[in-house]
């Protein structure tokens, strides 16, 4: 076995210090405590009979504490907090659709993602909370430690204080891990951000009902498990310093080329296809010779979609509709509510393809854009889309690679997973999250794809509106094929 805090200590004065070595301290001890997955899972059944919701669809005029406006028809909660829903006018001239309009969550408070860590027996463990959300395809999954808005955390809704909240409020007195703003779907939220932040603390915590402690490696295990770890526990995760010099050293992982792979694709002392530098500057071209406009206008009338009291729908009958539900909770701070949800029609598929660039594991990365981004465009997987959406499209506007990840060998399939996306604001909104490896060098034929290591995102995560949201869930499922295989 490998000295891996020896190692840490060797390292802690090169590139990134000890911090990797340290998460991957406790991804390998995650590995080898199997029977703790095992009590994990019994706790979180335990949790799901308690902790619930129960959620009724209802006419969007009965959403009590909420309005339409009578001017623009938007919909917004009657103490003018929490968020809206309108309309967005969108022109991207030369895009496969220049032009569209379409219903938008608009939320400019930036809401807290937060996870404390602390070390037992030496090891990174991480504090989770199992949470329900109305629009968790099956209730209850494993969110961090603090996810709340804004005016949640703030107690907009009466309702009970957000557990261990003073952390983050006061994260100076902690060792930072990572704090970053990062963006949200920019297709549902327009100009939506959260802060992503990751702190250790070294004094004692109480583990209050519904939170539990678990190692980096127990969460990348968990990953694998469909509609369990939110869609916010990924990004955060994601954010992670998961990059340094050295790493393959620490996991040492014989007779598997492609995990040694995608090790060396974590560590900055490896090569990349493309210099950072060379990267910051195609994704600042992009965004300079990208035209997206767009104009927030009333929902009332908008063009292409019609209002019932049952819903807000699309008139070819795709895409997404807005909803209203009523909602009630066990194990919430608030036990009953009403609102508005955006709900998908179908499953999405959001996958990297990956190829190995002298023995380092590169994503296939698309600079792309969406109309909520901040500044134009994000780096994405090299796809993202719901497939039946571009049934009525031509040929030309489906996107690239689609095929190729739909008809994937097993053999080629790295990472399989379905997972949620974003509980509180989407009705089951869910996505085939996927890693499919290809020997094709496929970036010289389009301007806006490259392909990256993952030190290389793991350094743009760092900064703000540089990854988006679904391939930071992606480079989050990747760190977990760091890990060797559960023994047999």
């Amino acid at each position: 076995m490998v000295d891996i805090s020896a190692l840490a200590k060797k390292s802690s004065a090169g590139s990134g210090g000890s911090r990797p070595w340290q998460l991957a301290e406790s991804v390998l001890s995650g590995t080898r405590d199997v029977h703790r997955l095992a009590d994990f899972h019994r706790w979180f059944a335990d949790l799901g009979q308690r902790f619930y919701t129960e959620v009724d669809r209802i006419p969007l005029p009965g959403l009590s504490g909420w309005r339409l406006d009578p001017g623009t028809g938007n919909l917004g909660h009657d103490n003018g907090r929490f968020f809206t829903v309108e309309g967005l006018e969108v022109r991207v001239p030369g895009g496969p659709v220049e032009r569209w309009s379409q219903p938008i969550i608009n939320q400019p408070e930036i809401g807290i993602l937060g996870i404390l860590v602390k070390r037992f027996g030496g090891v990174l463990h991480f504090l989770m909370q199992a949470k329900v959300e109305p629009g968790n395809h099956n209730g209850l999954q494993l969110s961090p430690t603090v996810q709340a808005t804004r005016s949640n955390y703030t107690r907009a809704h009466h309702g009970k204080p957000v557990p261990y909240l003073d952390y983050f409020l006061r994260s100076a007195r902690h060792g930072v891990l990572t704090d970053v703003r990062q963006s949200e779907q920019g297709s549902w939220f327009y100009r939506k951000r959260n802060r992503n932040v990751v702190l250790e603390v070294t004094e004692e915590v109480e583990v209050l009902d519904g939170f539990c402690w678990l190692t980096l490696g127990q969460l990348h295990s968990l990953l694998t498990a469909g509609d369990l770890v939110n869609m916010d526990s990924r990004t955060v995760l994601s954010c992670l310093p998961f990059s340094g010099a050295g790493l393959l050293e620490a996991f040492a992982p014989a007779g598997d080329d492609f995990r040694a792979s995608v090790i060396r694709s974590c560590s900055e002392d490896e090569g990349s296809r493309h210099s950072t530098v060379d990267i910051l500057s195609w994704i600042t071209e992009v965004r300079t010779h990208s035209e997206v406009h767009t104009r927030l206008v009333p929902l009332a009338g908008l063009a292409g979609w019609r209002r019932t009291d049952d819903a807000i729908t699309h008139e070819n009958g795709r895409f997404f509709e807005v909803i209203g539900v009523r909602v009630r909770a066990g194990g919430r701070e608030v036990g009953e509510w009403t609102q508005p949800m955006i709900r998908a029609y179908r499953t999405g598929v959001v996958a990297f393809l990956v190829k190995r660039v002298d023995g380092v594991l590169h994503a296939l990365v698309h600079a792309r854009l969406e109309p909520g981004y901040l500044d134009v465009a994000e780096l994405a997987p090299t796809v993202q889309c719901v497939p039946e959406n571009y049934d009525h499209l031509p040929t030309a506007a489906r996107p690239r690679f689609l095929d190729e990840v739909l008809t994937a060998p097993e053999d080629r399939i790295r990472f399989d997973a379905t997972l949620s996306e974003e509980g509180g604001r989407f009705y089951h909104a869910r996505n085939r999250y996927l890693v499919v490896e290809t020997d094709e060098d496929r970036e010289l034929d389009h301007p806006d794809f490259r392909w990256l290591p993952l030190h290389q995102l793991v350094h743009l995560l760092r900064h703000s509106h540089y990854v988006n949201i679904q391939a930071r869930s992606l480079v989050a499922c990747l760190h977990s094929l760091t890990a060797p295989p559960p023994a047999s």
